[in-house]
């Protein structure tokens, strides 16, 4: 391995060098740490690719870069690449169609924990969806520890990126398919009637399902909740409307 070089839990890469050879051998690079005032040649060269890419760039200070290296010869840069390669949504659509089912897709709206969306792949293949679409910025990607919480499932159930989640709701509007999201405001999910091609929207830790994208879903869901507290846990929600749609699919 050459000077300056290294990978940390197989998702993180340090150094100019190997940071360049990630994106010539075109690797999905999630995420480009800068450090802050670097402008020199080689970091500009990175930062255009990581552009070109689709990748997001982020300028830190160089103690954040310090914490996150391993070796400690990060040389201003350190690139998150994905732990897995992302589908496209038409190979989800694909994989309904070669099952001769109707399209079940889970949707997730700006979900930030690791944990949270591995659970919710992991649950996606359980029930039997076809695949999970998120959105490129302000949501975790397919890192090493989303992978581990999956268990596995990410081996089966394809995840595809999109520029906007409103646009591809749109989108998959006029191939039929109807949408669901989980909002405490919404009706009852047992008096919905979410058979047929069907697609799931989560939203984010804490603030819920966005505006937009909750003007664009056929149907709100409430989750009915007889605790003290008024909210669940993302991966949980998901789980729960999921199983409602499983269970509504297998009575039809």
């Amino acid at each position: 391995m050459e000077t300056g070089t290294a990978q940390r839990n197989e998702s993180m890469i340090e150094g100019r060098n190997a940071v360049r050879e990630a994106f010539r051998a075109e690797k999905t690079i999630e995420r480009l740490f800068v450090q802050e005032g670097l402008k020199d040649g080689s970091v500009m060269d990175l930062i255009r690719r990581a552009k070109k890419a689709d990748a997001l760039v982020d300028y830190v200070q160089k103690e954040r870069l310090d914490q996150m290296s391993e070796t400690g010869r990060h040389q201003g840069v350190i690139a998150q690449i994905a732990a897995y390669e992302y589908a496209e949504v038409e190979d989800i659509l694909k994989k309904a169609a070669d099952k001769g089912e109707a399209p079940f897709i889970f949707l997730l709206d700006e979900i930030s924990d690791p944990h949270n969306l591995g659970a919710i792949i992991r649950t996606a293949n359980l029930c039997g969806a076809h695949g999970v679409i998120i959105p490129k910025r302000r949501a975790v990607g397919l890192t090493a520890t989303v992978a581990k919480a999956s268990a596995g499932a990410l081996n089966y159930t394809p995840v595809a990126r999109v520029n906007n989640m409103a646009r591809t709701i749109e989108d998959l509007k006029k191939q039929g398919i109807w949408f669901v999201c989980a909002d405490m405001d919404g009706e009852v999910m047992y008096d919905l009637n979410l058979t047929g091609p069907m697609g799931v929207v989560i939203g984010a830790e804490g603030s819920g399902v966005g505006r937009l994208v909750k003007e664009k879903c056929d149907f709100v869901a409430s989750i009915p909740m007889k605790g003290d507290i008024d909210s669940l846990n993302a991966s949980v929600a998901a789980g729960v409307l999921a199983y409602e749609i499983v269970r509504q699919r297998m009575k039809k």
